[in-house]
C-alpha cells in the first residue's frame, strides 16, 4: 500500500508492502512496538531505540519524538486520488468577474483600482440579512475596476470587482 506523509513543507512517499518499508524508493528497516496502548511506542529505527507518542485524529497525527513534537497528515493512494478529483477547476488567466454571491448592502470596499491581490484576500464587506461577509479574490491579480462604492445595494450575481 502507498502512503504520502506530509510534515511541514517536506512530503514523503511511503510504501509498505510485504512487511518491506520503502520511504521515498529508499528501503528502510523499521520495527514499532506498542509500549502502552493507546499512544506509546517504541521503536527501532537505524540501529537506535526511540520513544514515540503517536496522538490521531483521522488522517492527521502528531507525533512526539524528543520533546518535539511533529504535524503529520497521511494520506493513502485511493484518498489522494480521491480528493485530486475533487479539486475546484483553476481560474482563467485575463480579467475575472468578481460577482455578489447574494444581495446584499456594500459595507466597504477593501480594495483599490489598480491593486495587486493576493488569491484569498478580502476584496470587499458585503452585508445581507444583517451579517457582515467578506468577499475574498478567487485568485491573485490586479483590481481592474471597482463597480460598487460603500452604502451601495446590489443584486444576486452583480459584478463588483474584475480583476486582469
Amino acid at each position: 500500500m502507498k502512503y504520502f506523509a506530509t510534515i511541514g513543507d517536506n512530503e514523503y512517499e511511503v510504501e509498505i508492502t510485504d512487511g518491506q518499508i520503502m520511504i521515498d524508493g529508499e528501503p528502510v528497516i523499521v520495527d514499532l512496538e506498542p509500549i502502552r496502548e493507546p499512544a506509546l511506542y517504541s521503536v527501532l529505527f537505524d540501529g537506535h531505540s526511540y520513544e514515540l507518542l503517536i496522538e490521531a485524529d483521522r488522517f492527521n497525527y502528531a507525533v512526539t519524538l524528543r520533546g518535539e513534537q511533529y504535524q503529520v497528515q497521511v494520506e493513502d493512494e485511493r484518498t489522494r486520488k480521491l480528493t485530486a478529483g475533487r479539486k475546484a477547476p483553476s481560474l482563467p488567466d485575463g480579467e475575472l468577474a468578481v460577482k455578489a454571491p447574494i444581495p446584499g448592502l456594500v459595507v466597504k470596499v477593501l480594495a483599490a483600482e489598480g491593486d495587486e491581490v493576493a488569491e484569498d484576500q478580502a476584496l470587499l464587506i458585503l452585508e445581507a440579512m444583517k451579517m457582515e461577509n467578506e468577499i475574498r479574490s478567487p485568485r491573485a491579480g490586479k483590481v481592474k475596476k471597482v463597480d460598487v462604492l460603500p452604502g451601495q445595494r446590489i443584486e444576486q450575481n452583480a459584478v463588483m470587482i474584475i480583476l486582469e
